[in-house]
């Protein structure tokens, strides 16, 4: 028998291979192959209303002759500014079809970032919708000169009644979407798009400086696509028409824009848009809708976790339920998949891998705090902290690096950080953990975020892992904060479950010793009444992190009484 060449294999199914073809192609190939397929099926549904995979390729088509006909050239970049609205697709795959690249834009950037990001990506056409005062911010953008037109996209088409909505003026630089696309003249011949082209500036969230532009090529989220689908494959079949996926993420991050619309695409998938997260209408909405497929982050399953209604809501037509964009604590995914029989088999990725990386098996042993085994065709390794080039032992803490069809090539107009970037043809992921010696891997943190206490490392999840066990905890972000006899220690930001009461610092660390060392035992707590998120609605260390440098620049303490008081 031929060993294996590496570990995770060996916990595959039978019917998975690590070495399985990976599929490359154009984004605007994989629209077209579906539609070859199953042109009728309905892709979209939004408020009620409808679009088949055709209706997608048609108007997507139309976008595209029209930005042709406007003088877009293939070097170009147009920013989407959308929410979730069916408009995104239709700009996302148009875009593409016309030969050029796309960058988001999130709706909840500061304009500083949206600045950063369009003199960045060097867009000059914005499209947007108008809602929430996002095209009122697109055109102060283009007013501001970052910008020559916004293309808008009127919410009425999709029925409701939406107070939010804005009037749409009338001036030669803010163009209706449809009026725009009756601009175009119909080509035969689209321009010629190569699987190596970058195809998207996905902007990461800027950990240190401005956010970076991952340059994300056809093939690399392609590969993504594909290694996602040999593994969905193995575990769940062939969906043949009965797949429905609730898309609640928003379509301008990596984890929803490839595992839902792209995945969703190449599995024949039919998605159930919605603009933002509302516990409540996804519990409606899995029951009245049979959804079968569910994408979440943490921050949602622990609402739904909390929800009154959980426990009267027909879950029974769910097949799939995962987490990502951040690490689920344990006790959370323990306690949805007690109270509901459906485990939360999530995984890893990033940005930068499109966001294809591991993921975790939805049946067998659990593997609490481990963030899976390595997706058909991507390669992970643990190196040295300080030498990237030593790739470490089972068992021992480095750094995570990756390789793969999915993986960037690096970042736009960053030649020097990513010439430090990779390492023996690998990207250093800044991820921090071990792997087990039956493939698993397991992260304790983000490098940046390891905190240096007593000259011992501390890892701020392991410490948030072990506080999301007591039950008054609904939320919780350890930060480290300077200590005057160890250097550094952990300071824990905590919001309460509803009608939890709080607790002193003196019982949490009570509560804790049996969990943790004395070393990460943390030497502050504070309460809450939130913590910071993403866009993606995930924890923000670094947005509290900033937070808490502006309060100690400006000689604020924490008003933090003791409960007993």
């Amino acid at each position: 028998m031929t060993a294996r060449p590496h570990a995770w294999e060996t916990s595959y199914p039978d019917n998975m291979k690590w070495d399985a073809p990976i599929v490359t192609g154009s984004l605007p190939a994989l629209l077209d192959d579906a539609v070859g397929e199953c042109p009728e099926r309905a892709l979209i549904e939004f408020r009620g209303w409808t679009m088949s995979y055709a209706d997608l390729r048609d108007e997507a088509q139309a976008f595209a002759a029209s930005l042709l006909t406007a003088g877009l050239a293939k070097d170009q970049t147009v920013a989407l500014f959308l929410p979730n609205t069916p408009w995104h697709p239709v700009a996302f795959f148009g875009t593409l079809k016309a030969g050029a690249r796309l960058a988001h834009l999130s709706p909840l950037d500061a304009p500083r970032e949206l600045a950063h990001k369009l003199t960045d990506s060097g867009a000059r056409t914005i499209v947007t919708t108008n809602i929430g005062g996002m095209l009122a911010g697109a055109i102060k953008l283009m007013e501001a000169g970052l910008a020559d037109r916004v293309i808008v996209g009127d919410d009425t088409r999709f029925g409701g009644d939406n107070p939010a909505r804005e009037a749409i003026p009338e001036r030669d630089d803010v163009i209706r979407f449809d009026r725009f696309c009756e601009t175009g003249t119909a080509s035969d011949a689209w321009p010629e798009i190569g699987e190596d082209d970058i195809a998207l500036l996905q902007y990461t969230g800027g950990t240190t400086g401005p956010a970076k532009g991952a340059m994300l090529t056809h093939a690399n989220l392609t590969a993504a696509v594909s290694s996602y689908d040999i593994w969905f494959e193995a575990l769940y079949g062939d969906p043949e028409e009965g797949e429905k996926v609730l898309c609640v993420l928003p379509l301008f991050h990596i984890y929803a824009l490839t595992t839902i619309l792209l995945l969703g695409i190449r599995r024949r998938a039919e998605i159930v848009l919605h603009m933002r997260f509302d516990a409540s209408q996804v519990l409606n909405d899995i029951q009245a809708k049979r959804i079968t497929t569910f994408p979440g982050v943490p921050t949602m399953w622990i609402a739904l976790a909390n929800h009154p209604e959980l426990m009267k809501t027909d879950l029974s037509s769910l097949i799939r339920c995962s987490s990502g964009g951040a690490p689920l604590p344990v006790e959370v995914g323990q306690r949805f998949e007690g109270l509901t029989g459906q485990r939360l088999a999530g995984g890893w990725g990033m940005t930068e891998t499109a966001p294809a990386g591991t993921n975790l098996l939805p049946f067998g042993e659990a593997k609490p705090g481990s963030i899976g085994m390595p997706l058909p065709g991507v390669e992970l390794q643990v190196v040295d902290l300080d030498d990237p080039h030593r790739i470490l032992p089972v068992g021992e803490v480095g750094e995570l690096r990756v390789r793969g069809r999915n993986v960037t090539a690096g970042y736009w107009n960053k030649p020097q950080e990513n010439a430090v970037a990779f390492a023996d043809g690998f990207f250093l992921t800044g991820d921090v953990g071990y792997m087990a010696d039956d493939g698993y891997f397991y992260i304790v943190d983000r490098k940046k975020d390891m905190i240096i206490s007593g000259g011992f490392n501390v890892y701020p999840q392991m410490i948030e892992q072990a506080i999301y066990e007591h039950p008054a905890v609904a939320e919780c972000i350890v930060l480290g904060i300077e200590d005057e006899y160890r250097g550094e220690a952990a300071k824990a930001f905590v919001t309460l479950k509803s009608g939890a009461a709080p607790f002193t610092l003196e019982e949490l660390v009570s509560f804790l010793e049996d969990r943790l060392g004395r070393h990460e035992l943390p030497a502050a707590l504070e309460f809450r009444d939130e913590l910071p998120k993403t866009s993606v609605g995930k924890l923000s260390r670094k947005e509290l992190r900033d937070m808490e440098k502006g309060r100690s620049a400006a000689g604020q303490t924490p008003n933090t009484p003791d409960p007993k008081e």
